[in-house]
């Protein structure tokens, strides 16, 4: 529907605003920030953000943006703001953004608040029938504590990575815990993925991070390394357990495991690493992580992946279910709902490919088109109501 290009009048940095599709007038999507950051990168993540709030029957469209800069530069929270602040008609109107690679969401709340928007979740909290009860539902679900000492809002995206990889051992049959998982990237996404997996016996034997992989095969304490990470997600080496083997950072692609999730960076995975790829599934919770390409490669392979719009969508759909009032503070009530659904469309996407063959982005696809019909034919009658 839309792209935006914007300059900052400061460091001359690019940033980038793609909508895909409105739903009552409304779309969202996170903001990341990276070095080299595109807008045919934005656009993939806009279409994607489209397809996840159909497969989830969420009543929002899709969109994203993405700033082409280091978020290690000490200008980067300057320039986010003024990204914001040039955004700021969408933001304050139509564009429900929150984190992604590069920017927490506390971050971008600090910002939105300096900007006087209160909340990243601005544009739908404005719209409620009461905006200072959902703000204050909104904010007592994001800051809900969890075990290990996080936050719900923190945590709910990696807890869906993870439910996903136990709806695919399940559909397989597999006992978690003789299951093996290699994850690539353990910021929020992935630290989160392996907090939970390793909560439920799976066996963590490959996670990697800027600075190269760890790898024991029978399974890593990640409660301990996850306590090692720096405000980069990166692990102190110095502390690591010295019988964990240190790897170069690719070599988690090639680490034989049942799963592999890359949650690090889009186009993780493409023709040149395809064949180097020992998983028998790909889970993916970085978004855009596999190129189509290597994709069809994979599937060639008979190597499934599980989809970004999928897969990842936790966080998303979460938001939107506090929105709506749909879940609220205790986080019981919102990992049940999450774990449900992610498990019951993960089981039917692999039901798909074991019996069929049809690759589970298609299946995805149709469900996400099946979905949007039905939303489009009851958004005719029922107007979006925020409580």
């Amino acid at each position: 529907m839309l792209r935006l290009t914007w300059t900052d009048p400061v460091t001359g940095a690019h940033g980038y605003l793609v909508v895909h599709t409105l739903v009552s007038g409304l779309a969202t999507g996170g903001t990341r920030m990276r070095a080299g950051c595109t807008m045919s990168e934005v656009e993939d993540l806009a279409f994607g953000m489209a397809a996840k709030t159909a497969t989830f029957e969420l009543p929002v469209g899709g969109a994203k943006g993405g700033i082409d800069f280091d978020p290690k530069d000490p200008r980067a929270v300057e320039v986010l703001e003024r990204f914001c602040q040039a955004m700021r008609p969408w933001l304050d109107a139509h564009w429900v953004t929150a984190e992604d690679l590069g920017v927490p969401q506390h971050l971008i709340d600090e910002v939105f608040a300096r900007l006087g928007l209160g909340q990243s979740y601005h544009a739908a909290i404005s719209r409620a029938a009461n905006p200072e009860r959902t703000l204050r539902r909104v904010t007592a679900g994001l800051n809900a504590p969890v075990p290990g000492g996080l936050l719900l809002g923190d945590v709910i995206g990696g807890y869906g990575v993870a439910q996903a990889c136990l709806g695919a051992a399940n559909a397989w049959g597999w006992d978690t815990g003789e299951t093996t998982v290699a994850i690539q990237g353990i910021g929020t996404m992935g630290g989160g993925a392996a907090w939970y997996l390793h909560e439920a016996g799976m066996r963590v034997v490959a996670v990697a991070d800027a600075a190269g992989t760890l790898y024991h095969p029978d399974g890593l304490d990640m409660p301990a390394l996850l306590d090692l990470r720096d405000a980069y997600g990166e692990i102190d080496r110095d502390r690591v357990p010295a019988e964990v083997q240190r790897l170069p950072r690719n070599a988690v692609i090639s680490t034989a495991a049942d799963i592999l999730v890359p949650a690090a960076i889009s186009y993780a995975i493409t023709p040149d690493n395809t064949l180097d790829v020992a998983a028998k599934v790909v889970v993916e919770a970085a978004n855009a992580a596999t190129t189509p390409e290597a994709e069809a490669m994979l599937a060639a392979q008979g190597i499934p992946v599980i989809p970004d719009f999928v897969a990842n969508a936790g966080a998303a759909a979460w938001a939107w279910w506090l929105l709506l009032g749909q879940v609220g503070a205790d986080p019981a009530d919102s990992f049940l709902r999450l774990r449900t659904e992610m498990q019951a469309k993960v089981a039917l996407l692999l039901g798909q490919w074991i019996v069929d063959g049809v690759p589970p982005r298609q299946t995805a696809h149709d469900l996400a088109d099946t979905n949007r019909r039905a939303l489009a034919e009851a958004g005719e009658e029922t107007p979006l109501v925020i409580p």
